[in-house]
């Protein structure tokens, strides 16, 4: 019987120390690949990965340096924006949100309550206002947030007033974007930008039916300048789109813990100098749409009823108009004017401005509320853009003034913003998450996802794990 017991003894000895072995070969490759990936993220061990996130000298296709702009949206733009859009004017957007798809049927997933979007409910509405919303989703009509009742936009608006802007359709928009009774309106402020956890393949169906269908991406000398510079533009916004996934993630949904996500800034947008570069040229575009419809910005009124923030809304117009460091530094982000040359101009942009337009009405596809409200906003932002520059040509035609809506002008502004928001985000993200990485055998911090964080999560999930013996 003692025999026995010792070979038994003997036998969990060598089986303990099998899996203890087990154990720490896997907490040794775990280790060597993030000091691996630490190596290749060090600046000082790999001089091309320092140098691919460095971004200096003119924007491609723009009038403007990438330290200028760095230096002009840090002093002046960002902070600028970040109060104007939260005036009552701009910070209303009328929007449809019912599902429509007119390409395929909308199965996408939303599996957040940060997913849906606030309305404004009907009876906060100004009186001038108020119409009969025909398609608005009834209260049983759940189709469009998969059964979910908590995932109904926050429509909450307050009573202020809006002064009526003329209507005029947008050459470079889907028609069915302009004033309507099946429109209501959103604020903004209540519905950030952010992770709403809407993935899988119709997110990713959204992204290749606009590059695909009407974006392709062409090798270097085999695309005309039009095309290209559509598809930076839609580069640029796709790119500012993911930064501030990014930047506003969902680190933990049972403990709804909110923070940066570098990695995925990283895996999505940094470690692609062409998809930084384009979102400068965006910035820069739209920034030179905004600077072109400086009279017309000037005179407009924004009117809510609330005389004090109004009066505030048009002040901060007219400082972003008029500012003279952004007229020193760069009062020409981009020069419209080279475009369209030739005799093929005018079929050039017909063909460009339909690709837009397919592009504006497959926002109504995206299977997410709150995506498709902001997907909406900034499609319908650059499409004002294009409109402001390509559409109105004031020195050969006086007699065509511009004419906008006061949903573009309010989409329009609100995309700077995001834009000018995401470069910041850039200029800064670098130092953060070198920092990160040199210190990855610490603590990560408390509002970034670091990789030894993952390799903690991994060595404890091993404790709960049979491993063959």
């Amino acid at each position: 019987m003692v025999e026995a017991k010792v070979v038994v003894g003997n036998k969990e000895s060598k089986e303990g120390r099998k899996k203890w072995t087990a154990i720490g070969a896997v907490l040794v490759v775990l280790v060597a690949i993030a000091l691996t990936y630490k190596h290749a993220q060090n600046p000082k061990s790999c001089r091309c990965a320092q140098d691919s996130r460095k971004y200096t000298g003119i924007v491609e296709d723009c009038c403007c340096d990438y330290e200028t702009v760095d230096s002009l949206n840090g002093a002046v733009l960002h902070p600028l924006l970040q109060e104007l859009v939260t005036t009552p004017f701009f910070r209303y957007f009328k929007v449809k949100l019912w599902c429509d798809c007119p390409f395929w049927p909308d199965d996408g997933m939303c599996k957040l309550r940060d997913c849906s979007v606030c309305e404004c409910p009907e009876n906060e509405f100004p009186e001038l206002f108020k119409r009969p919303m025909k398609h608005s989703l009834p209260s049983d009509d759940l189709k469009c947030q998969e059964g979910k009742p908590q995932s109904a936009v926050d429509r909450t608006l307050d009573s202020k007033a809006f002064r009526g802007w003329i209507g005029v359709d947008n050459p470079w928009t889907n028609d069915d974007e302009t004033e309507n009774d099946e429109m209501t309106y959103v604020n903004l402020q209540l519905n950030p930008e952010r992770y709403t956890g809407y993935s899988g393949p119709s997110a990713r169906r959204i992204w290749d039916a606009i590059y695909s269908e009407n974006c392709p991406k062409y090798a270097s000398g085999e695309i005309c300048k039009e095309k290209k510079i559509l598809y930076k533009l839609i580069s640029g916004l796709h790119s500012s789109i993911s930064i501030h996934i990014a930047s506003d993630y969902l680190l933990d949904e049972t403990t709804n813990w909110w923070g940066r996500n570098l990695e995925l800034a990283y895996d999505r947008v940094l470690q692609y100098p062409d998809r930084v570069g384009n979102l400068y040229f965006t910035f820069l575009f739209v920034l030179r749409a905004v600077t072109k419809a400086t009279n017309y910005l000037e005179q407009a009124e924004y009117d809510t009823g609330n005389t004090q923030e109004d009066l505030k809304a048009q002040s901060l117009v007219r400082h972003l108009l008029y500012n003279p460091k952004l007229q020193a530094a760069c009062p020409l982000p981009f020069d419209e004017a080279k475009l369209w040359k030739g005799q093929s101009g005018p079929e050039l942009k017909q063909e460009i401005q339909k690709h837009f337009r397919n592009i504006s009405a497959i926002m109504d596809c995206v299977g997410c509320e709150k995506c498709r409200l902001w997907g909406k906003l900034q499609v319908l932002g650059l499409g004002t853009a294009l409109k402001i520059l390509f559409s109105v040509d004031s020195q050969n035609y006086p007699n065509q003034p511009l004419q906008l809506q006061r949903n573009e002008v309010i989409a329009l502004v609100n995309l700077l913003n995001r834009l000018s928001e995401s470069i910041k985000f850039v200029e800064e993200i670098v130092p953060s998450v070198e920092k990160t990485m040199e210190k990855f055998t610490s603590e990560p911090p408390a509002q970034e996802i670091s990789l030894w964080q993952r390799i903690q999560d991994a060595v404890g999930g091993l404790r709960s794990v049979k491993l063959p013996l």
